[in-house]
């Protein structure tokens, strides 16, 4: 991102990351398993396919995504986290854990009641998932 508003690390990373369609994708790449284009555009939150488009572009220019072509079609594309985008979990974890907390419209899944219980540990646990992801990945 070549154009910053200040020189604060909070609205730096914001420049990046700090609309929710890029948390949405990295959300999903992260914790669901998703990959591909249309995996994205069929998330719950429904994103316009220009949106898209223009998200997974920029978070692949800040090297949090590294796209690669599809083993299976060679005519599509599938993304990944890098070791940048894998740094994000502990932040994604305390965003999910804070909406959770003080929002009643979003109830605890799984997930959500694993890091109640023992955030400290689904941290762990979920950066050593991501460390075995992204190895290999630019």
């Amino acid at each position: 991102m070549d154009k910053i508003r200040s020189d604060c690390p909070i609205s730096c990373t914001l420049d990046v990351i700090g609309d929710k369609w890029s948390l949405l994708i990295i959300r999903d790449v992260m914790l669901r398993g998703k990959m591909s284009y249309s995996e994205f555009l069929n998330s719950e939150e429904k994103i316009a396919t220009n949106i898209l488009v223009a998200r997974l572009a920029m978070l692949e220019e800040e090297g949090i995504l590294a796209r690669e072509v599809s083993p299976g079609n060679k005519s599509k594309y599938i993304y990944r986290l890098t070791q940048k985008g894998a740094d994000l979990m502990p932040v994604i974890i305390e965003l999910m854990d804070w909406g959770a907390k003080y929002n009643r419209n979003c109830p605890r899944k799984e997930l959500g009641q694993k890091i109640k219980k023992d955030k400290a540990a689904v941290v762990r646990e979920l950066a050593a998932v991501l460390r075995e992801k992204v190895k290999g990945v630019s």
